[in-house]
C-alpha cells in the first residue's frame, strides 16, 4: 500500500528527497510571502494616501518636552525699558484664557481645575480679590461677554451663564448652546470664543483631531460662526489646523487668528502664523501650508492647494501662539497703540527651544508695520536644555492699560505696566 501511495505522488521517502508535491507547496508559500511583502512596499513607494511621507516624517521627528522649574530668587521677566513685570495673581492649577469685563474684572479659565475664576478690581493697582464664577466644567478655555451673559467654551460644548455686568456675579446655571467635537491632537482640546463687533455673531475655533489627516467632521480645523443663542451654526473659515487665538481688530473690525501649524516636518518648517481671516477662506490644512506648499502626507488635492490663502505674518516654527490681544489703551507709549501682543507657549518638538514669550507686532490702520519682537521673555535660560521658567498662554489688556499674561507653567498671572 505504501508503495502505491509513493507511486501516486511520484516520490521517494528515502535518500532525503522531497516529493514534487511538497516542492510545489513550498514554492507557493514563498511566492505568497513575497507578494505579501511587495504589496506594502509598493504602497509605500507610491506614497498611497501619504503613508510613506508620514512614516518618514515620524521617524525623523523630535520630542523635546520642556521641564518647568522654579525660577531663581528675585527672577524678573525681560521687558522693554520703562516697563515693569509683577505677579498679579497666583495659586491656580492651569490658568489659561483671560477676559476683561467692561467693569474691569478679570475672568480666568483655570482649565485644569475645570473652573472659571473672577479676579475683582481692587483699589490697589495690580491687586485683586478672587472667587469661583463656575466650576465642574470640562476643560474650559475661551470666555466672551455679550449682553448679560458670560459665554464659556468647554472642550465639547459652549455654554452661557446670566450674570450681573456691574458686579460680575453669576445669576444662573449653565445654559448649553452648542455641542462640539471634544479633545483633539495634543493640546487641540482648546475652544476659543470671540463676538463680532456688532454683537450679532459668535465665533468659535476648533482644532484638528490629528497632526495631519483628512477630517471627517467639517467643524474641526475651522472657525465656526453662529447666533448668540447657538442657532444657525456654519463654518466661517477652514483649513486652520489649530487657531487657538481669535479676536477682532477693533480698528478695522477684521477677524484675526493665531494658528499652530503642523508637526514632524523639521525644526524650522512650517512656521506658525498670525493672519486675518476672511469668510469662506481656506488656509491649507491638511493639504498645504503657508500658501501652496504641498504636504504629501495626505492624499493629493491640487484643487484645495490652489485655493489656499497665504497667511499675513510668520511667527516662527513651533512657537505655539495661543491667545493674543490688540492694544487699545493709552498707558503704553504711542508705538504700541493698535498693535498685537501674542502669547507663545513654546516648542516641544524642536531641538532648540523657540517661543516661551509674548511678542509684539506693530499695526497701523489694520496692517502690520513690522515683524514680531520679544516684549515679555526670559523664561528659557538655555534654549538647548529642557528647563524653562514658565509658559505664557493668555494675554489681555486690563482696564488700566496694563498687560496681563497667564503662565500655566508657574500657575500664575503676570502684570506688565509702563512706569518710566
Amino acid at each position: 500500500m505504501l508503495a502505491d501511495v509513493c507511486n501516486i505522488n511520484e516520490c521517494e521517502f528515502g535518500g532525503g528527497r522531497l516529493r514534487p508535491f511538497w516542492k510545489t507547496y513550498w514554492k507557493r508559500i514563498v511566492a505568497l510571502l513575497a507578494l505579501t511583502a511587495a504589496v506594502p512596499a509598493l504602497f509605500l513607494a507610491l506614497n498611497v494616501g501619504g503613508w510613506r511621507a508620514r512614516i518618514t516624517a515620524v521617524i525623523g521627528s523630535v520630542y523635546n518636552w520642556p521641564v518647568v522649574v522654579p525660577p531663581p530668587a528675585n527672577f524678573q521677566p525681560q521687558v522693554p525699558r520703562g516697563f515693569k513685570a509683577s505677579v498679579f495673581a497666583s495659586g491656580f492649577e492651569q490658568p489659561r484664557w483671560l477676559a476683561v469685563t467692561p467693569n474691569g474684572d478679570v475672568f480666568v479659565a483655570d482649565s485644569g481645575a475645570g473652573q472659571v475664576i473672577v479676579l475683582r478690581s481692587s483699589a490697589s493697582p495690580g491687586l485683586a480679590t478672587r472667587e469661583v464664577f463656575a466650576d465642574h466644567l470640562s476643560l474650559p478655555f475661551g470666555i466672551a461677554f455679550h449682553d448679560d451673559y458670560v459665554y464659556v467654551a468647554n472642550t465639547d460644548r459652549v455654554v452661557r451663564f446670566r450674570f450681573d455686568p456691574k458686579t460680575s456675579r453669576r445669576l444662573s446655571d449653565a445654559e448649553p448652546i452648542l455641542d462640539l467635537p471634544g479633545g483633539g491632537y495634543h493640546q487641540h482640546w482648546t475652544r476659543s470664543l470671540a463676538f463680532s463687533p456688532d454683537g450679532k455673531k459668535l465665533l468659535v475655533s476648533v482644532g484638528s483631531r490629528s497632526n495631519v489627516g483628512i477630517e471627517s467632521d467639517p467643524r474641526r480645523a475651522a472657525i465656526l460662526v453662529l447666533d448668540p443663542d447657538g442657532r444657525n451654526m456654519r463654518v466661517y473659515a477652514s483649513g486652520l489646523r489649530n487657531a487657538v487665538g481669535i479676536a477682532f481688530d477693533p480698528s478695522t473690525g477684521e477677524l484675526w487668528a493665531a494658528v499652530n501649524e503642523r508637526d514632524d516636518l523639521g525644526d524650522d518648517v512650517p512656521s506658525d502664523y498670525f493672519t486675518h481671516v476672511v469668510p469662506g477662506g481656506f488656509y491649507g490644512w491638511p493639504y498645504a501650508y503657508l500658501g501652496q506648499h504641498v504636504d504629501n502626507r495626505v492624499s493629493s488635492r491640487p484643487d484645495m492647494v490652489a485655493k489656499t490663502i497665504t497667511p499675513d505674518l510668520l511667527l516662527g516654527a513651533h512657537v505655539a501662539p495661543l491667545q493674543f490681544a490688540f492694544y487699545d489703551k493709552t498707558q503704553f507709549p504711542a508705538m504700541y497703540r493698535d498693535g498685537a501682543f501674542i502669547a507663545e507657549h513654546g516648542s516641544w518638538n524642536r531641538r532648540v527651544r523657540s517661543g516661551y514669550q509674548v511678542v509684539f507686532i506693530p499695526f497701523r490702520n489694520g496692517v502690520s508695520t513690522g515683524p514680531p519682537t520679544a516684549f515679555f521673555s526670559g523664561f528659557v535660560p538655555d534654549p538647548a536644555a529642557k528647563q524653562v521658567y514658565g509658559r505664557p498662554v493668555g494675554v489681555a489688556v486690563a482696564a488700566d492699560g496694563s498687560l496681563l499674561v497667564s503662565d500655566d507653567g508657574q500657575k500664575q498671572i503676570w502684570r506688565v505696566s509702563y512706569e518710566p
